[in-house]
């Protein structure tokens, strides 16, 4: 079976685009191979298709935890097993994964960054029949991104494990010092570097200075037809922002993490299917989302970095068609991007502080906890330490950095369930919960491969179903828990950490400069480089992105906001040229010189609008090299 059968096969596609086909020809020839693609050009197939085309199963190492289960949702789901190990699992459930996994019971196993760290993960890993490595969103491996996840360090540790099983690293944003870094960190021997560029012929990038954001969005979306995503930085932001177009006449919902699952796929759902025009969101919502007819992309808020704006704006125009990414900026915003710097790389005291409150604040003893997972409950740390929340976050974010710790914020796991019983087990229970039985009917006629394994489920619908309240749904499972007739495992949101190391000391606690000065360095350099993009008043839109990401090209794309008003400026000129030399002529005959010296324009710019009108018969050069108007 070719690679273009399994395409046909599972998405239905007839044929590939852009670098796919090249990205998976490398990896079936088992080269180390990374694929630099633009966000919309389709990392999902190469990450997928050659693995299907093999024995053995792939191992997916994505750096951020929703990513883990995105890709069971593609359209392979419907004929290839998949499992993910991330924070939030039972023991009986990561069991159970590895044996699927020894024993070809899923074709990809998509694995959480702190997973690596956990010495019975790469027992088990040697067991496995793994065919491919690959590495989503390659850019967080390396320190000169701007989403760096030192967790991901550990893949180059267990390629050893692995011997002649290749690696593919996919990304859509990367300058060339990442790019260099991500061969470095993955070890890649005799790497194949793929790259399509960044230039996107039918997205538009326009900024629009405004002093009235809310007004200035209404008005942009009343311009442009279709799906819009609206970008914010900060849930409650998105929210506010959704009601106002509410209230404006615009279908709008809001999307961030913060959600139930429940919630973000019943809003994602009716914004892919057109119920809702218009998303309002945070950098939470996108990844692993392909509506092709989004016309535009509205950033309200400033990000603070290019790869992170070109990842999101580049959500829009995926079918080809003419598309609009906007950003919207105030007299106030370059001040605001600068004093995120200072609440990301808080004083190094503090940081500290933060690290010697955290183990106070879970129970953590000197010199134990390694290896230890801890549900962290953030906002309770905050408030019962008086601790600012910005900085206290960034804290955390550098401590992982520095490798004392592992914070991973907000995994929503589902609520899940597993027959332990027999069949023959399964009716006239000696249930004290008014109700269970019905509760227990419910499931079994809800969800299948129950009797398997774990299978997510939803508290309310199993209430709708079974005519009894949410409450006695959840007492009634935690009864046939203890009958051991089936294992339910509630929903729990939380973030967590887990140390890296045994708890130390605050004073033995450094920050190495890679860590904080280089770092806070870098984060300077992607503010002022947003700062150059967003308040240029010349050149183009889309040629600084290209720069920024390495492509040496002098070209203007000539359809960003910037070159479509040079475009108009020298259009301007040329009809003011133009009026200026013919009313001259009319008055009596003149000499190319007369024209420049009278005339404030460029001398070239005149000379060849006197040549234009020659030829067009607008000016007649007479034989002493003057030129007047032709006789009528």
């Amino acid at each position: 079976m070719t690679a273009l059968d399994v395409l046909k096969k599972h998405w239905g596609y007839p044929a590939f685009r852009g670098l796919q086909e090249e990205i998976i020809a490398s990896v079936l020839d088992g080269r180390d191979t990374l694929g630099l693609m633009p966000t919309g050009g389709g990392k999902s197939l190469p990450l997928q298709v050659p693995t299907l085309m093999r024995d053995g199963q792939e191992r997916v190492d994505a750096p951020i935890g929703s990513l883990v289960k995105d890709p069971e949702d593609g359209p392979p789901a419907r004929h290839i097993k998949a499992a993910y190990l991330c924070s939030g699992l039972t023991r009986t459930e990561v069991m159970r994964t590895y044996e699927r996994c020894r024993y070809g019971g899923c074709k990809f196993l998509y694995v959480s960054p702190e997973r690596l760290a956990s010495t019975a993960f790469l027992q088990q890993l040697r067991l496995m029949p793994v065919c491919l490595i690959v590495v989503d969103e390659a850019h967080c491996i390396s320190q000169w991104g701007h989403d760096f996840r030192p967790s991901l360090l550990r893949i180059a540790g267990v390629r050893p494990l692995l011997p002649g099983v290749p690696v593919l690293a996919l990304t859509a944003t990367a300058t060339k010092q990442v790019e260099a870094d991500i061969l470095q960190r993955l070890e890649m021997q005799r790497p194949v570097v793929l790259r399509k560029s960044f230039a996107r012929d039918n997205l538009t990038y326009v900024v629009r200075p405004t002093t009235d954001k809310p007004a200035e969005l209404v008005h942009i979306l009343n311009s442009v037809a279709g799906s819009a995503i609206v970008y914010t930085r900060s849930r409650k932001r998105c929210k506010q922002v959704s009601d106002e177009l509410g209230q404006r006449g615009i279908a709008a919902d809001y999307y961030h993490a913060g959600l139930a699952a429940e919630v973000k796929n019943h809003k994602q759902n009716r914004w892919k299917s057109d119920q809702c025009r218009v998303m309002v969101a945070t950098n939470a919502f996108g990844m692993g989302i392909d509506k092709p007819d989004v016309r535009v992309v509205v950033h309200i808020d400033v990000p603070s970095s290019l790869e992170e704006y070109y990842q999101e704006a580049g959500r829009a125009g995926r079918d080809g068609r003419r598309s609009y990414a906007v950003l919207l900026v105030s007299t106030t915003d370059r001040r605001t991007l600068r004093r995120r710097l200072a609440d990301a790389y808080p004083d190094k005291q503090f940081i500290r502080r933060v690290y010697e409150l955290t183990g106070n604040f879970l129970g953590v003893a000197l010199g134990s906890g390694y290896d230890r997972t801890y549900d962290f409950n953030f906002g309770l740390f905050c408030r019962t330490y008086k601790l600012p929340v910005l900085p206290t976050h960034n804290a955390l974010r550098i401590l992982t950095a520095a490798g004392y710790i592992d914070y991973v914020e907000e995994m929503d796991s589902q609520s899940r369930i597993m027959i332990d019983a027999r069949k023959d087990q399964l009716y006239n229970l000696p249930t004290t919960t008014p109700g269970a039985d019905r509760v227990l009917m419910a499931v079994l006629r809800l969800y299948t491969g129950l009797f398997a394994d774990y299978v997510n489920v939803n508290e309310d619908v199993i209430a709708m179903r079974s005519g009894v309240d949410a409450q006695h749904v959840y007492d009634s499972l935690l009864e046939l828990t203890r009958m051991h007739i089936l294992h339910y495992i509630p929903r729990k949101r939380t973030p967590y950490v887990t140390y890296t190391t045994s708890r130390e000391e605050p004073r033995h606690v450094l920050l190495p400069r890679e860590v904080y000065e280089l770092q806070k360095q870098r984060m300077e350099q992607r503010i002022e480089a947003v700062i150059h993009y967003a308040y240029s008043t010349d050149g183009c839109r889309e040629l600084t992105l290209l720069n920024y990401f390495g492509e040496q090209t002098e070209a203007h794309c000539g359809h960003c906001d910037l070159c479509i008003e040079q475009r108009q400026r020298q259009q301007s000129t040329s009809a003011d040229v133009q009026q200026g030399i013919l009313y001259m002529a009319s008055q009596h005959p003149r000499a190319l010189a007369d024209f420049i010296r009278t005339l404030a324009f460029p001398a070239d710019d005149i000379c060849k609008m006197v040549d234009f009108l020659v030829d067009e018969g607008y000016l007649v050069r007479n034989a002493d090299d003057t030129y007047c108007a032709p006789k009528t």
